[in-house]
């Protein structure tokens, strides 16, 4: 505010006044403020001055609640409603802050600021308050601890601030120029040149920064380079206050006369849309403060500084009956302002004292304020109180002198008897993960009590010791926190164990006993395990994405296609997304999103899973998407193209996922935009209304689907941006509603958890619950509702809780363009008739189908699941029956559910994530046939992907197309791999050696030979498989695989992709070849394949006696065929080739399998040689090898 054309009385109150601190009565100070106000001995105000005990308030009507004294005598020069916590804060002339809380205005804190300027402006931010002075800025604590002292330029005389975002502040003053201060950084970081000096006051909008400058003039300046823009003279002498509210600025001030300034009565109003200035509006009051109170209108409080106030419409006119007057201690009113939440005003005057003035008897001074922290109590310094009642109360606390006399307590042994203290039960927790090593047991620390401490417990009180911070069992054994006991164990992340064989003896028939496949969790990125089996159980996603086959290196429509091929073959067997989330890591938008987790965040729970897999949502069907878009199919995959989903145009997944809308644009110009678009999903929009009201899912879909707002955007008629109303009409639902939760808050969490509250108190009162309106029930006792007539069960209530979620919505489209949603019941269908003959008239209704949750785990970062209702095509294919259930899909732990299970969430431990809506009778809609993309000629010859490979190196004939393999005929089979990262482990404390994780391998090269014919033993497959991830162990002594033979510049190999190889041992598979090896389990397993077990013949097996060891391909070779192999490396082509004259063995040594006895009798001599031996083969004098067979020769001559 301007001082220019204030009272001249005023000038007695000079800063120096109070410089030393001292302050005297004033001679003008009201001698009645003075009765029963106690100064301590510096004659400062200790207590708060109430004017009345007792005022009424009238509601809707400002009237005056209190008056303190905030300094005795000295000025106040500025007022300010904190907008983070209930308080008002005063400064005064003489440097002084003082704060009051509450409407009672109870003093809070009262400190010195600046000991000789006055304070000009308070700003409160979260942490602090800043206070600006002369040439001062000051960031203080509300207790009043210094956080900051910036000093300023001598020369610089302040008066204003303004806080433009949480750390960014401007600072104007008589200069001509504005400072901007970091506020992180303390620092100035800007200085902008200021045209008309004398910046006093500042305002800010989202279209403007506002300058008033004591020449009377208002100028509007760019938000980003602060130029100006437009500038309003308002007056000819000087400007004492204006504001800002919405398209409107009201401006109060000083005009010039022949005899001085004198106010002005007129207000000057401009339209800030038209940029020019309206009707003035006539006041019946000198004003020389004022403010927009929006609200139910935009009226305005003008001030005058005698204490006269009126309210009036700033496009109205000023009526006498509005105006109310403040009583003034001082002769004049200093400051005023309002608070945030429009019910309170604050105003100063010129004796110190303070004036709260509100609308209501218990006013808020905030909408939302947060918990003030108040000072502790003084301690007296004497002994504390003891509680005899505590069983842990320190004796220590009662001081005794030092004697030599005997105690009263030290009773005589005649007169008493020892009562040792009965050890409590050792934890359960400790029991279970307790390994024995002779008599001594080991078991990590549960951590469910203080180290080295046991409660004191009194005998009759022992038996708590049952029931003592018992926390139930988990998968995860020692890493689990106290925090998990309320999580049901099916929902706690899973780990595998790895032992000696790896995953070999791991049982996962423990966690899964139905004939779905779950996925494994070990693998890097493999927290979208959830995701993937809801696309699984999705038909129509299911049958398009494995007709699709493409030639790109890393399509992932592609490696979907295959990992769902997978699914259909597992027996209940788990599989491994490997192949897949090799793939989605060399997607570059993948890696732009930050969906790609490093392996040290994926630990430690670094990154927000809900968030994560929401993201990856909506990634996979915009990837998706594409995949289906691309048309060209190569005549290698020419089988692509016969799918029956393939469209011209959109894509498959398009008309599943799309919804078609209409983005209306509409200016305040009038100008209306329309832009068509389409969206794969939608993100729930919750309302800001935090009241406890009903609000029902479908309300906040349909707000979410028809989303309103107003933001910022170009405008073609107005050749700039302007505010513009945006709003969305649906023109064609999708078939499948994708909804991401987006509940990433607890603001979103307290909606969710409340609408549940309210949604099953209104269930109770349905069944014929009494509910108390004047009673908060805790869940426990609503069981007690249920009456024993039956109108209400314990188990219907259990189902009843944390549900808000409905399993089916219906949705119509009106003829304007409109959306009617709402949710929808088994008996809404008998009302108004099945879903498939409204859907003639644009009604649809849409089921539940999978619903993805967050389990919370503040130190892991959680994990995710799905609960997915498969159908009753999945249920025919694996089990042979026609039904519908609903799962829980937690890696590789699947549990059937009940399926009010699907839609409880508790908050607590399981928050929504993704919710998958399907369109009523979806499959019928859909061609579901699969038609096998993969063709024979994948096996044909194909060019090499190394620059340096010549004819001469090559290591097989490609088949011909009169040698195309028939169902049952043999193949071998071997694959090398290499390693991408090494084993994770650690030694426990018995000495034994536990895998965390296990190595990552990566396959680096798979041959096939020919297992019939005139060719038989020649390879019609050796491909080394190019990678692009860094290999760490080329592991050459085992696999034979060097440096650089991996890489498409240097290697003079047969190099192919992993995709190119990968189908064709996908159409040896499908075609029913039988493939014969050693240790195929492994190798299928790497190179991510499921092949029926009756298409493997593993010489591993073939030569295994029950409970004894497995024996290795080389002494095999050397026992039965007299062949010593694999002496410097191994070779694939000589391990496939020995593998299959290994089963030619066994079909000899077993008559095919007809004399099991005879067999036994060979394997028994085997072991008996193989323990005399050492299982050693011995050194060689002169070593044969396959390789020297005159099969080998025709490969050689190529």
């Amino acid at each position: 505010m301007n001082f220019e054309g204030l009272d001249p009385g005023l000038a007695e109150y000079a800063p120096a006044m109070h410089s030393a601190l001292d302050p005297v009565l004033d001679a003008h100070l009201n001698s009645s403020l003075l009765q029963n106000v106690e100064l301590d001995p510096e004659g400062v105000a200790l207590e708060a001055l109430p004017v009345q005990e007792s005022v009424h308030i009238m509601e809707g009507v400002y009237s005056e609640l209190h008056s303190v004294v905030a300094e005795v005598g000295v000025p106040v020069s500025v007022s300010h409603f904190d907008l983070h916590e209930e308080m008002l804060w005063v400064g005064s002339h003489g440097g002084h802050a003082t704060s009051f809380f509450g409407p009672a205005l109870e003093r809070y804190s009262s400190f010195q600021v600046n000991g000789s300027d006055d304070i000009r402006q308070i700003q409160s931010l979260e942490n602090g308050i800043l206070f600006l002075t002369k040439n001062n800025l000051k960031y203080m604590a509300r207790g009043g601890l210094i956080i900051f002292d910036y000093l300023l330029d001598e020369s610089e005389d302040m008066h204003s601030l303004l806080l433009t975002d949480n750390s960014t502040l401007l600072v104007g003053g008589l200069q001509n120029h504005i400072l901007e201060i970091d506020l992180n950084t303390v620092q100035e970081t800007q200085k902008y040149a200021v045209e008309t000096p004398g910046v006093t006051i500042m305002r800010q909008t989202n279209r403007f920064f506002f300058c008033g400058h004591t020449s009377g003039k208002i100028s509007l300046r760019d938000l980003r380079s602060f130029k100006v823009e437009h500038e309003f003279d308002a007056f000819s002498g000087s400007l004492s206050d204006f504001d800002v509210h919405g398209n409107l600025l009201a401006a109060c001030g000083f005009s010039s006369r022949l005899t001085g300034l004198a106010c002005d009565r007129f207000l000057k109003v401009y339209d800030l849309r038209m940029m020019r200035a309206i009707t003035p509006l006539q006041v019946h009051v000198d004003p020389a403060f004022l403010r927009f109170i929006p609200t139910y209108t935009s009226r305005l409080a003008i001030i005058s500084q005698s204490g006269q106030c009126q309210f009036c419409e700033p496009t109205g006119l000023a009526n006498p009956a509005d105006i109310f007057h403040v009583n003034p201690v001082g002769p004049l009113l200093m400051t005023f302002d309002v608070s945030a939440s429009k019910q309170a005003l604050a105003f100063g005057d010129s004796e110190g004292c303070v004036h709260l003035w509100t609308d209501s008897p218990e006013p808020s001074f905030n909408p939302y304020s947060r918990e003030t922290e108040f000072a502790l109590p003084c301690l007296v310094d004497s002994l504390p109180p003891l509680d005899w009642s505590q069983d842990l109360l320190p004796l220590s606390l009662i001081p005794v002198p030092l004697t030599t006399d005997t105690l009263l307590s030290d009773w005589p042994a005649a007169n008493s008897a020892p009562a040792p203290r009965r050890a409590p039960p050792v934890d359960a927790e400790i029991l279970r993960t307790m390994k024995k090593v002779g008599f001594i047991g080991y078991a990590p620390n549960p951590r469910t009590r203080l180290r080295n401490q046991i409660p004191y417990r009194l005998k009759e009180s022992d038996s708590e010791f049952d029931s003592f911070s018992q926390v139930t069992e988990s998968p995860i054994g020692r890493e689990e926190e106290l925090h998990l006991h309320m999580v049901s164990k099916k929902y706690r992340k899973v780990t595998i164990k790895y032992s000696k064989l790896g995953l070999e003896d791991f049982d996962f028939k423990h966690y899964n006993k139905t004939l779905f496949a779950g996925l494994e969790p070990h693998i890097p990125n493999a927290y979208c395990n959830c995701m993937i089996q809801v696309l699984y159980f999705l038909e129509p996603v299911r049958c398009l994405i494995q007709n699709h086959l493409c030639q790109k290196e890393f399509c992932l429509a592609c490696e979907l296609g295959f990992l769902f091929h997978m699914l259909d073959l597992s027996r209940g067997d788990p599989c491994q997304g490997s192949n897949f989330l090799r793939a989605f890591r060399t997607i570059p938008e993948a890696s732009a999103l930050g969906l790609i987790l490093a392996d040290s965040d994926e630990a430690s729970g670094k990154g927000n899973l809900a968030r994560l897999i929401q993201r990856w949502n909506r990634f996979i069907l915009t990837q998706l998407h594409q995949d289906m878009q691309e048309l060209e199919v190569p005549q290698a995959y020419r089988g692509a193209g016969g799918s029956s989903f393939c469209s011209s145009g959109d894509s498959v997944i398009g008309q599943l996922f799309s919804c078609e809308m209409e983005n209306c644009s509409l200016c305040r110009c009038g100008s209306e935009t329309v832009r068509a678009s389409s969206t794969l999903l939608f993100t729930l929009s919750y309302p800001e209304d935090k009241t406890g009201k009903n609000c029902d899912f479908a309300q906040v879909l349909k707000r979410s689907i028809c989303l309103e707002q107003n933001t910022q955007a170009w405008c073609d008629n107005c050749e700039k941006y302007q505010p513009t109303i945006q709003t969305r009409n649906i023109r064609h639902l999708p078939d499948i509603l994708v909804i991401n939760c987006e509940v990433n808050s607890l603001k979103e969490a307290d909606f969710w958890r409340m609408q549940a509250e309210v949604a099953f108190k209104m269930a109770i009162k349905k069944h014929g619950g009494e509910i108390s309106k004047n009673k908060e029930f805790a869940l426990a006792d609503w069981k007690e509702l249920g009456s024993p007539e039956g109108v209400l069960m314990c188990s219907s209530i259990e189902e009843l809780k944390n549900v808000w979620l409905p399993f089916s919505i219906r949705m119509k489209m009106t003829k304007n363009k409109g959306l009617d949603v709402c949710n929808w019941t088994d008996g809404d269908e008998i009302q108004w008739g099945p879903a498939r003959a409204e859907e003639e008239h644009g009604v649809f209704v849409y089921d539940l189908m999978a619903t993805v949750v967050h389990i919370l785990d503040s130190r892991t970062g959680g994990s995710l699941v799905a609960h997915i209702k498969v159908g009753e095509t999945y249920h025919q294919r694996k089990e042979g029956v026609t039904h519908q259930q609903w799962y829980l899909f937690n890696d590789f732990l699947i549990e059937p559910i009940d399926k009010h299970e699907a839609v409880q969430f508790d908050m607590n431990w399981k928050v929504p994530a993704i919710l998958y809506y399907v369109k009523r009778n979806l499959n019928s809609k859909y061609n579901l046939n699969i038609k096998n993309p993969i063709e024979a000629s994948v096996l044909l010859a194909e060019a090499s992907l190394a620059r340096k490979q010549r004819k001469t190196h090559t290591t097989f004939i490609p088949l011909m197309l009169n040698e195309m393999p028939q169902v049952g005929d043999l193949v071998g089979l071997d694959a090398e791999f290499v390693t991408l990262n090494e084993e994770e482990a650690e030694l426990r404390s018995d000495g034994t050696k536990s895998t965390i994780k296990p190595s990552q391998m990566s396959v680096a090269r798979i041959t096939c030979v020919r297992g019939q014919g005139p060719n038989e033993g020649i390879p019609f497959i050796d491909d080394y498989i190019s990678t692009q991830e860094q290999v760490v162990d080329y592991l050459t002594q085992y696999s034979g695989i060097k440096p650089g033979d991996l890489d498409a510049k240097i290697s003079s190999k047969h190099l192919t992709t992993l995709k190119s190889t990968y189908l064709k041992l996908r159409f040896l598979i499908d075609i029913g070849v039988k493939f014969v090896g050693h240790g195929l389990q492994k190798d299928f397993r790497v190179i991510n394949l499921m092949v029926p077990k009756d298409q493997v013949l593993d010489t591993v097996y073939l030569f295994h006696m029950p409970r004894k060891r497995m024996i290795s391909l080389r002494f095999l070779a050397w026992y039965f065929l007299d062949l010593k192999i694999q002496g410097e490396t191994h070779d694939s082509i000589e391990d496939a080739r020995t593998a299959l004259q290994l089963y030619r063995k066994y079909l000899e040594l077993s008559k095919n399998g007809t004399e099991p006895e005879s067999f036994h009798k060979v394997l028994k001599g085997l072991y008996e040689k193989g323990r005399k031996m050492d299982w050693k083969v011995p050194e060689p004098e002169g070593q044969t090898s396959p390789k020297n067979a005159a099969v080998f020769s025709s490969v050689l001559a190529l």
